[in-house]
């Protein structure tokens, strides 16, 4: 009997930076994933753009208005029961205050701290960008990931 194909999830998260620190919050014990923490966002909605979803998610989860950025990655992985597809984008607050108001707790980290905290596989190759020390692209550079 054939393989069914694994379901597709397609999420943007925002990589929000603010004095040196950045933005994670700690997803719920009951979700896929539970206890990870992980750049805040969420999955997108068919026929939505990546832009308004952030946007959504983030008023959503965490009760601010966002600027969105450019795209910093894309990101692929696949888990036992899903494949992903992340797209991360560099966001700034531009009204309210972060509160999880749909997680278990949010966190300003440092990029060392990044290190220490248990984030999604999925999430590896942008922990390595940021704890690397590499400087994401501002406007007018090209995307450093495309895994």
């Amino acid at each position: 009997m054939p393989k069914r194909p694994l379901p597709r999830v397609q999420a943007a998260i925002a990589v929000i930076e603010q004095d040196g620190g950045y933005l994670v919050s700690r997803r719920s014990l009951h979700a896929h994933l539970g206890g990870c923490w992980e750049f805040p966002g969420g999955k997108r909605r068919v026929g939505e753009s990546w832009e308004a979803c952030l946007k959504r998610e983030l008023r959503e989860e965490l009760g601010v208005r966002v600027r969105v950025g450019r795209r910093l990655a894309c990101l692929r992985f696949s888990y036992p029961d899903r494949q992903v597809c992340l797209q991360v984008f560099r966001c700034r607050v531009i009204s309210g205050v972060p509160r999880p108001l749909a997680s278990r707790q949010l966190r300003w980290v440092s990029a060392r701290q990044l290190k220490r905290l248990r984030f999604p596989p999925a999430n590896r190759p942008l922990l390595e960008a940021l704890t690397r020390r590499w400087r994401l692209p501002r406007r007018g550079r090209r995307a450093i990931l495309a895994v």
